[in-house]
């Protein structure tokens, strides 16, 4: 699904230096972190890494997603709690890919309506309008 038009609220900027062993900086100045490859990469892990910059904001975007619909639903999910686990690795083509799994609790809420909300809001995140058809994810509700 592509997007024909949207009225844009917002826009972040970022910089990366040096690619994946070097730095990254918003243009703000709110964020600037020293990236480096994971010692699972043969890198040195001294720094974050994009994966971890990644599951932070699709973590937080599915967790406003969930509010929005939560909302609409007339649901409590005060005190859940979004974890996103970004996994790289080799695709048969020699390039590399993404996985993504959203791991979603929500204390005071049935399973089944949890279910529900987590489906919705899969519906409604920016960063899963994204990844649709690109990455595999997957979601789990705790």
């Amino acid at each position: 699904m592509s997007i024909q038009t949207v009225d844009v609220v917002y826009t972040a900027v970022a910089t990366a230096e040096n690619g994946r062993d070097g730095r990254v900086a918003s243009d703000d100045g709110k964020l600037d972190v020293v990236v480096n490859p994971p010692k699972e990469q043969g890198g040195s892990g001294a720094g974050t890494n994009p994966e971890q910059l990644f599951a932070a904001g699709y973590s937080a975007c599915f967790q406003g997603a969930l509010s929005v619909v939560a909302r609409r639903e007339n649901a409590d999910v005060s005190g859940s709690r979004v974890t996103a686990k970004v996994g790289i690795g080799k695709t048969p083509d020699g390039g590399f890919g993404l996985t993504v799994e959203i791991s979603v609790s929500i204390p005071d809420v049935d399973a089944a309506t949890a279910q529900d909300l987590v489906e919705k809001a899969h519906q409604v995140c920016p960063y899963s309008h994204a990844t649709r058809g690109n990455i595999d994810v997957k979601l789990t509700v705790a």
